[in-house]
């Protein structure tokens, strides 16, 4: 048996796509998850799908491809397990923040070029 798990949000995962990936409930996963009400971030447990460090308790949760493997793995003894990491379309952001570092790059080396 093999899965493939997209990624979503930056490469991690939210409980959807760790639902589809590991073909379980949404119940089921939220029951997989180390949370705890009284504790953001408890400590790692080999034996939970540990989530990424949450800020607030509002943070959705995220987990992060590699931990989803390894929960199934270890913890469901499902055999075999691809990771599949989908690069985002660059956004118009990305692509300006691009185009500003090369502008900075330009301008530091003729800083550069003048000072010697």
């Amino acid at each position: 048996m093999e899965y493939e798990l997209g990624t979503e949000l930056a490469g991690l995962m939210d409980v959807e796509a760790v639902q589809r990936a590991l073909n379980r409930s949404r119940a089921s996963i939220y029951r997989y998850a180390n949370t705890n009400p009284n504790d953001l971030n408890p400590p790692y447990d080999a034996k939970r799908l540990n989530p990424e460090f949450r800020t607030t308790k509002d943070d959705i949760l995220l987990f992060h491809p590699n931990e989803v493997a390894r929960f199934a793995k270890d913890v469901l003894k499902i055999k075999q397990v691809t990771i599949e990491v989908r690069e985002t379309p660059k956004s118009q952001t990305q692509e300006v923040l691009e185009a500003i570092l090369l502008e900075l790059q330009s301008i530091h080396q003729l800083l550069k070029e003048r000072s010697l």
